[in-house]
């Protein structure tokens, strides 16, 4: 902690956009971000179209997941010990050529040979799904697509690309601006990313419905060259740190040792794991869109887009407003209180009040994003970053994606809003454990006071 760090009568909101490094940086990453956000909307629409099975969004959720789980860690190293921003550029080049192979398959789907391994593979699918869609009709989850495997497969080989540039993309920000700025980096970041989380899927659902699945795809690779040419312009403010470790598990590790001596760290990081584990409803929005609110793939993407606009207005206002005096608190609070708009969310059978309590939704996760984030980046040393980076990602990704899984099996067992009501008190009584678990995180001072340790 640090007494001489700028006061909150000092907070400048645009200090991190003056820096033409990171604002080169910032625009083309939103760039990539709206391409992925419709991409993935798409994705998950096109597999709903095809199946109409619950279990078959839910297993995007793990196919996103096993490279999760799989090569966080590794990917954490790789970033602490190469230069990130070429790691970056691999890997969004990499993204963009799956994205035209997702292309290349939404426009040639009905010419695709039914073969004997993808007949296989849509078998077991259906296998899968009967398992646990007990009261839905056989015929009518239709796994007979002979594209459908093969999108899972391009799916996979993209989700593991992420992950493992995700640390480098993470752990970037604090070598393109100050160190007095990084705080407000880190909020135009989660405002970039809430932007193009709502312009993304809206725009998905509008290209699927006017142009066709194939316009969405190919918008994302045009957007991932866009990101390339901006890191070309892209310089760092400040040189990186090298990781001095020897190549070994124990130095792969040091980021969850890190995370575990710093308490309020692994207590922000374990509340949204499992706060969004249980409170996520995103990945039964197609369900919600055709069978309950009956809106189409349009209103889909509204739905869809909805958090991101809360999350947007209030990102917004976290950047023109000094640093929050009691973050930890404000944080454990606006969990709770995301896990009680998630439950409006799933009685709702109005549009316009499920698109406010997902907006709700959105505001409130992104406080905690910005206290997580800035806590991550505040107090780690640069040459641990990647390896901190990582595990965090671990936390919030598995949240995201187990979340996604366990809410299409749920909503095949016990129907779409059991699923999400449950869930979103779940979300609440895992904000009150936390709040007595960590201690330390209620105490939390300002943002602006943290620094790394040494």
């Amino acid at each position: 902690m640090s007494a001489s760090s700028p006061s909150p009568a000092a907070h400048d909101p645009y200090a991190a956009l003056r820096v033409p490094h990171y604002r080169n940086y910032l625009l083309g990453s939103a760039f990539a971000l709206l391409g992925r956000q419709a991409v993935t909307a798409a994705a998950i629409w096109q597999v709903y179209e095809w199946t109409h099975s619950s279990t078959a969004l839910g297993l995007v959720g793990l196919i996103n997941v096993l490279p999760l789980l799989a090569l966080s860690l590794p990917a954490g190293a790789i970033a602490d010990r190469h230069d990130r921003r070429r790691l970056i550029a691999l890997g969004t080049a990499f993204i963009g050529l799956v994205n035209i192979g997702l292309a290349a398959l939404a426009f040639w789907a009905s010419a695709i040979p039914n073969l004997g391994p993808l007949q296989a593979a849509n078998e077991l699918l259906r296998a899968i799904a009967l398992l646990f869609e007990h009261a839905a009709d056989p015929q009518s989850l239709r796994f007979h697509e002979p594209a459908l495997p093969l999108v899972y497969l391009l799916l996979l080989v993209q989700a593991s690309v992420r992950i493992l540039i995700w640390p480098a993309r993470s752990s970037i920000t604090p070598l393109l601006v100050p160190t007095s700025a990084l705080g407000n980096a880190i909020t135009w970041n989660t405002s970039t990313f809430e932007i193009t989380t709502v312009a993304g899927p809206a725009l998905g659902g509008f290209l699927i419905a006017y142009v066709g699945m194939t316009s969405v795809y190919a918008l994302g690779a045009g957007l991932e060259i866009l990101f390339l040419l901006a890191l070309a312009k892209v310089t760092y403010f400040q040189p990186p740190t090298p990781s001095a470790g020897r190549r070994s598990w124990r130095d792969m590790l040091a980021g969850a040792d890190f995370i575990w001596r710093k308490k309020v760290i692994l207590g922000a990081s374990s509340l949204d794991l499992f706060a969004v584990l249980l409170g996520g409803a995103t990945a039964l929005l197609p369900v919600y869109a055709d069978q309950i609110l009956h809106v189409g793939p349009v209103g889909f993407g509204w739905l869809r887009a909805a958090p991101s606009l809360g999350a947007f207005a209030m990102a917004m206002w976290l950047a023109h407003r000094p640093p929050l005096a009691r973050p930890g608190r404000a944080l454990l609070w606006t969990v709770a209180a995301f896990g009680a708009a998630t439950v409006a969310f799933g009685l709702s059978r109005s549009f316009w009040l499920s698109l406010l309590a997902l907006m709700l939704t959105g505001a409130f996760d992104n406080i905690s994003v910005v206290v997580r984030q800035s806590l991550v980046q505040l107090l780690t040393p640069d040459a641990l970053r990647g390896r901190v980076t990582a595990v965090n990602q671990i936390f919030i990704g598995s949240s995201n994606e187990i979340g996604a899984l366990r809410a299409g099996l749920m909503s095949a067992a016990i129907g779409p809003v059991a699923a999400v009501v449950w869930g979103g008190l779940g979300t609440v009584a895992v904000a009150g454990l936390i709040a007595r678990a960590v201690p330390p995180l209620r105490r939390l001072p300002p943002l602006h006071t943290l620094q790394p340790e040494d």
